[in-house]
């Protein structure tokens, strides 16, 4: 099985995937494997050349698909001060 690295990815990409990744319950890994594969099966199967190359898949997510997400989640009371902290002395560690 291959590896390929993308670099430079715009943040809205990033978000609209970490958000889709979300809604699926898998993660973005996943999601972008899934959707790598999607527009390749497709094309292959395309009788019409116009079809051809047009992605079946959308990037930007709905009010409603956001809302949604939000709904599903479990409410986790957590201190944020304490795990930023914790994120700080991490990246101070890896210095």
């Amino acid at each position: 099985m291959g590896n390929l690295t993308v670099r430079k990815l715009d943040d809205e990409v990033m978000r609209d995937l970490r958000i889709s990744a979300a809604r699926r319950g898998v993660s973005m890994e996943q999601e972008a494997r899934d959707r790598l594969r999607q527009p390749l099966d497709q094309e292959h199967r395309a009788e019409d050349a116009e079809e051809m190359g047009k992605p079946r898949w959308r990037l930007k997510a709905s009010m409603e698909e956001l809302l949604a997400i939000g709904r599903r989640l479990p409410h986790v009371e957590f201190d944020q001060k304490e795990e930023s902290d914790r994120l700080y002395d991490y990246l101070d560690e890896q210095k």
